[in-house]
């Protein structure tokens, strides 16, 4: 059911053209829209993003993150062989590296950014209960060198739920950042047209209070995050969200579960990965409903776990053929065989 599609499909602009595969249609996905669809507001379309988007590279062996509870820190202290194994296998929520989850389509990047304790270097992290393997510089880095081998894609960085962070490491960040990215940071009411035509990529959203002092950063995007172990829980959490009305800007719909710990005591063979696979056919069916636009019901970024093997991208940038029905052809049969492979 997850297999890859590997037939050629006809070009989007003539019915006789070949192009390459529908892996290579979702790797340019922005590019590959019909031309109705280049002057809508980004805040507009349906866009897949991953939750927890650095999880894939955990370290089992770091310390844990300052926000956990002096409980647990005790806990994992007496016996970390038996805490950290469970920590580790429902913590992880992604296993694609970033570049990877860029050419696979996810344009939406929810990144916890830490400074580890008791280090004095600059270095940054990424973090969920644990600190990544990876820096935060060398992967922005790699998604900077990946946007200039494809120059129509536009990308979402949300800086998020920071840790151990001072003033100057504020600082220190954001001047790499604008350093790292620099012409190619962007507004959120511009469309693919507009950002095509000046060079820009990067919507960059920072969830502190230091952003307001930088024109170039978002403000925090909205997620909306049921907390809740069932498809059928989270559902209704996103639906009552749904009948609020949409915000004005970016916003992001959360498919992740999440376990309580009396579950994941009394489940001891369950991981996320196996609760998020029993879900899915629920969640994957509710996707198929929603629509994009600027209708108050409407969504805009929809972000799930574990977005390789399970088939989010081309759900989520099928929705897009629902802003102009009226068209026959709005993405043509490369995105319906790409829904229908993810049914």
């Amino acid at each position: 059911m997850w297999e890859k599609l590997s037939t050629p499909r006809r070009s989007l602009s003539s019915d006789s053209e070949e192009i390459p595969d529908m892996d290579q249609w979702c790797e340019d996905w922005m590019s590959n829209l019909p031309k109705e669809l280049l002057d809508i507001p980004l805040t507009h379309l349906a866009i897949p993003g991953s939750h927890d988007t650095m999880s894939y590279c955990l370290d089992i062996s770091s310390p844990l993150v300052r926000s956990e509870s002096d409980l647990f820190r005790v806990l994992d202290g007496l016996c970390c062989c038996l805490t950290r194994p469970t920590v580790f296998k429902w913590a992880t929520t992604q296993d694609c590296c970033i570049e990877d989850q860029l050419s696979m389509g996810i344009r939406y990047f929810d990144l916890r950014v830490a400074h580890k304790p008791d280090d004095p270097s600059s270095e940054l992290y990424f973090t969920h209960i644990l600190y990544t393997h990876v820096t935060v510089l060398d992967t922005l880095r790699s998604v900077a060198a990946w946007l200039e081998s494809h120059p129509k894609e536009v990308v979402i960085l949300a800086c998020r739920h920071f840790e151990g962070l001072s003033d100057a490491l504020h600082h220190f960040f954001i001047c790499n950042l604008k350093k790292l990215f620099g012409a190619k940071l962007c507004l959120p009411d511009w469309s693919l047209r507009r950002l095509w035509a000046s060079g820009r990529q990067v919507l960059l959203s920072y969830d502190a209070d230091v952003a307001s002092r930088h024109a170039e950063l978002l403000p925090s995007i909205p997620y909306w995050w049921a907390n809740q172990r069932t498809a059928c829980a989270a559902i209704n959490f996103l639906e009552w969200n749904k009948q609020l009305g949409r915000p004005q800007g970016f916003f992001v719909a959360g498919l992740n579960l999440t376990a309580y710990r009396k579950y994941i005591i009394t489940n001891p063979k369950q991981s996320l990965r196996t609760l998020t696979w029993a879900q899915w056919q629920s969640l994957s069916e509710w996707v198929k409903q929603q629509a994009p636009g600027s209708e108050p019901h409407s969504l805009n970024i929809i972000a799930g776990d574990f977005v390789g093997p399970l088939p989010l991208c081309p759900l989520v940038v099928g929705l897009n053929r629902k802003l102009n029905n009226s068209q026959h052809d709005l993405i043509r049969p490369a995105v319906h065989r790409l829904c229908h492979a993810a049914a």
